[in-house]
């Protein structure tokens, strides 16, 4: 069982110990498109005291711009550089792996985020949402074409998933020479609303997976690709970083393995009760009912 310890002096056990914060989005700042009350005042209490902040998601379904326009219309004052998505990573990925200059295509199952954030960096892409409605035909002889010069999958949340999309998926991976499956994240569930926890993107990834064999190279978090991006663009000291999240497995991994403190807040999937049960391995610095209690 992981021991983990409540917040009780929000000053001596987070405030003086950290310079920048690292905010999960759903479950921390907002449920669905309904701001979680009392966040837009600790935000401002913490600029006020000079902190650094920016905000991570895993959901890949908007871009950076996408992202900002959501925080303005919550009424939250959200500069667009402290904003980092997922789809932003898979961008950063391939920019990172020069993929561009191989002068193949990205296959997308997922969202308008990542075809923005591809669009940015110019690499070329099919799939996404224009494949939303394709149907496949189980009749003898039939078999789906793909475009042999996909060179990359990237599997991001989906709502509109369907089996082309699965199939397609799969004959790019299976049969196209080093074509790259890429995820931006293994979340179990998500908050799509206020109301109930949704299917995640774990599932659509493990679709990819069972039907390829094949583990993908995960791109949100925990992976460690955003924090390098953040240290190396803005100098910021790992050291006086925390990350605040509402997931163990995600953002509480996510600080861990990357040298970061880690408050788990218990204001979205994550409950007490799973926190210190026997089962769970995983142990945040601090945890605390939401961001509230920082003040």
């Amino acid at each position: 069982m992981a021991t983990s310890k409540r917040l009780t002096d929000p000053k001596a056990e987070i405030m003086d110990k950290t310079d920048v914060f690292i905010f999960d989005c759903d479950g921390v700042i907002w449920k669905g498109d309904s701001v979680i009350p009392g966040i837009p005042s600790v935000l401002e209490k913490l600029r006020g005291e000079g902190k650094r902040l920016f905000f991570v998601t895993n959901n890949s379904t908007k871009s950076r711009k996408g992202y900002k326009k959501k925080f303005d219309d919550l009424g939250l004052d959200v500069k667009a550089e402290e904003i980092f998505s997922s789809s932003f990573a898979a961008a950063a990925y391939l920019e990172q792996t020069n993929f561009k200059a191989t002068g193949k295509k990205a296959y997308i199952i997922g969202e308008v985020g990542i075809e923005e954030e591809l669009d940015l960096i110019g690499v070329s892409h099919i799939g996404g949402p224009k494949d939303g409605d394709k149907k496949v035909e189980l009749k003898p002889g039939y078999a789906v074409p793909h475009d042999k010069d996909v060179g990359a999958v990237i599997v991001g949340f989906d709502r509109f998933i369907n089996y082309y999309k699965i199939q397609y998926a799969q004959l790019c991976i299976n049969e196209n020479e080093n074509c790259e499956f890429i995820a931006t994240n293994l979340d179990a569930v998500t908050h799509l609303t206020d109301a109930q926890e949704w299917a995640g993107n774990g599932s659509m990834v493990g679709a990819i997976k069972g039907c390829t064999g094949k583990e993908p190279t995960v791109v949100g978090k925990p992976s460690p690709l955003m924090i390098d991006y953040m240290v190396q663009k803005f100098g910021v000291q790992r050291n006086r970083i925390c990350m605040v999240g509402d997931r163990l497995d995600t953002d509480v991994l996510f600080g861990s393995n990357n040298g970061l403190m880690s408050c788990l807040v218990l204001s979205g999937v994550t409950s007490e009760g799973k926190l210190l049960s026997e089962e769970n391995k995983i142990s945040p610095d601090v945890y605390c009912d939401s961001i509230n209690d920082f003040f």
